[in-house]
């Protein structure tokens, strides 16, 4: 590898190291010191790059990629605050465990607290939310110094996926020439015939990972547990992105059947939605495996005796309240043997892959029931009422949310939550849908109904911020052909505009479904809504934007839409080309009230049921 330069070797040492150890592509906001690495990468045939003039939104759109694929996407920015806007979607990043490689750039050592311009102490920048940080060695065309960059760039890439994966920050101090000038004899011709300039044929050095798993016999332990238990039960929260890979939906589903288990699915688990749920079964009168409505009703039912839990803490607070009541033995499956049940009522922490507990406990199911018909029948356990209660409430929840949820019923009772029905019940079969936080991901969690379409539903649900939230959408959405649409509240959408010019420069196509509620609603779940003031101008924060200006400054296609009508302006946005944004009005207020006269009508619904005959799911 020849360079005009050492900041120009520098760069393409790194660019062309990570492409060997896997790098496929990279973000980068503009800045002069991070010039050697933006033209490296810039000229990599095998990097793709997605140029944003705003470091956070960059950094949200690389986010989002690395979310999609679980693969790691790149970050590069110059020196001083621009790396300082990376943090919001780093603490991200650590929180959801998503793979990302953020490069920033400095200036050399010897300015480094001196005031010089646009200098900042960034070594260690990111704090503990990175798995691993490094701060380079100046450049120097030195075989040592270059295998010892080439060495560095391949573990860099490789921490970013190992046990837990998440960030991974390297900080590229650089001298002047920052472009790549000729410099005679800065760079010798004879360096280029080296092995650290060359490389090797794949990446410098070869990483190898394993996967954890539990000690021998202890499937069998966890099964005895399991199988012995009157009402076992599986929950499935928030999924990592490597889970979202690994973990093979119907083998859960097969081995709640064996188990005689519901499978209580967030919809960020990747259970809730796929063709393991199946529609046939999912309208018949037998038992169910996949169970969607739970946050409306689960208060009702009988605590579990025998939890197996995977991901992180589900969406539901009244599901995570009542596991916090249940006297029951709960599993925590973890791959990094972290504790993530903030009410501190589970009673074992399992370090494995959740693939890998799940093939373990269903070959001893094997090894215990030799020629055994699979998945047909499922398991009778003590309590024989266990997923009939299930079925019986399940079907009153969806009987009764459909109703709210008809153009009729909009056109007099009004909620945010009908459209989040309809986003995810048509929804193109495939498709990567992404929900905003606050009100969007809990009305989602209580109204998306499983259904056997291939859906990628997304969440920022680490650190769970509403900045960031239309970047990361689109940072998703580029990694994939399968059509986009984003549900966004109008504060994440005004607190993230910037990103929206990603749209265009980055060639994404997307349907954004704006609720309008002019403020934070979710306030109105919380006991400040009783004091006004200072809730009103303090926490609902009434902004009065029109974003229809906002959508044409992006050149964006808008759309005001009634709640009746949504259906309608939804199945026209999917079939078209270009990005459409739907901005739905609501009065927030109403919207909560709405929810909490359904959420009242269901629970005295199941009740009711439950009281007389659980097999009655009229």
């Amino acid at each position: 590898m020849t360079a005009p330069n050492r900041a120009t070797l520098w760069g393409r040492v790194l660019a062309d190291e990570l492409a060997k150890s896997g790098l496929e592509a990279v973000c980068i906001a503009p800045g002069s010191r991070s010039t050697p690495l933006t033209v490296a990468f810039a000229d990599h045939s095998e990097i793709d790059v997605y140029s944003h003039l705003d470091e956070r939104s960059a950094a949200y759109f690389a986010l989002g990629r690395a979310r999609r694929t679980g693969e790691p996407t790149a970050l590069v920015c110059t020196s001083g605050t621009a790396a300082a806007n990376f943090h919001p979607a780093v603490m991200e990043a650590d929180r959801a465990r998503v793979p990302l490689l953020v490069l920033t750039a400095d200036r050399p050592p010897e300015l480094r607290d001196s005031g010089a311009n646009q200098t900042v102490d960034q070594v260690t920048l990111y704090g503990d939310a990175v798995r691993w940080d490094a701060d380079l060695p100046e450049p120097e065309p030195d075989e040592r110094k270059v295998r010892s960059l080439r060495t560095t760039a391949t573990r860099a890439l490789s921490e970013t996926t190992g046990v837990p994966p998440g960030p991974v920050h390297l900080n590229c101090p650089f001298r002047k020439p920052l472009e790549p000038i000729e410099v005679p004899g800065d760079v010798p011709d004879s360096f280029a015939e080296t092995t650290a300039a060359r490389g090797r044929a794949g990446p410098f050095v070869e990483t190898t990972g394993g996967t954890r798993t539990l000690a021998d016999g202890e499937h069998r332990t966890l099964l005895r547990a399991l199988e012995t238990a009157d009402r076992p039960l599986i929950v499935a929260g928030p999924a990592d992105p490597e889970a979202l890979s690994t973990l093979e939906p119907a083998a859960v589903t097969d081995l709640a059947d064996r188990l005689g288990a519901p499978v209580l699915a967030d919809p960020l688990s990747g259970l809730r939605f796929g063709p393991h749920v199946g529609q046939e079964r999912a309208d018949a009168e037998a038992p169910q495996s996949i169970y969607g409505g739970y946050d409306a009703y689960v208060s009702e039912l009988p605590h579990p005796d025998a939890v197996l839990r995977f991901g992180a803490s589900p969406t539901s607070k009244p599901l995570r309240h009542w596991l916090r009541d249940a006297d029951a033995r709960q599993f925590l499956i973890d791959p990094a043997g972290a504790w993530r049940e903030a009410t501190f009522t589970a009673t074992d922490l399992l370090a494995a892959e959740p693939g890998t507990v799940v093939d373990g406990l269903l070959e001893a199911l094997e090894d215990g029931d030799a020629g055994g018909d699979r998945g047909v029948n499922p398991r009778p356990t003590t309590d024989d009422e266990w997923r009939v209660r299930f079925d019986a409430a399940e079907r009153r929840h969806w009987t009764i949310s459909d109703e709210a949820v008809t153009a009729d019923a909009l056109e007099s009772e009004p909620f945010e939550g009908a459209i989040l029905a309809s986003v995810v019940s048509n929804a193109p079969d495939p498709a990567t849908v992404f929900v905003s936080n606050s009100m969007p991901i809990r009305d989602a969690d209580r109204f998306g109904r499983p259904r056997a379409a291939a859906l990628t539903v997304l969440a920022n649900r680490g650190a769970s911020g509403i900045d960031g939230i239309a970047s990361t959408a689109l940072g998703a959405g580029s990694a994939t052909d399968d059509p986009l649409v984003l549900v966004t509240g109008d504060l994440a959408f005004y607190h993230d505009s910037n990103g929206l010019l990603a749209v265009t420069r980055c060639d994404i196509d997307a349907t954004i479904v704006l609720l309008d509620n002019d403020g934070g609603g979710i306030f109105h779940e919380l006991p400040i809504e009783e004091f006004d003031p200072p809730f009103t101008d303090q926490f609902k924060t009434p902004h009065g934007l029109e974003f229809d200006d906002l959508a044409s400054f992006y050149d964006l296609e808008f759309e005001s839409v009634a709640p009746a009508e949504f259906d309608d302006a939804y199945r026209r946005s999917l079939e078209q080309a270009g990005t459409q944004v739907l901005a739905v009005e609501f009065d927030s207020a109403v919207s909560h009230r709405r929810r909490g006269e359904l959420e009242d009508r269901v629970t005295d619904a199941v009740a009711a049921t439950l009281a007389t005959d659980p097999t009655d799911g009229s």
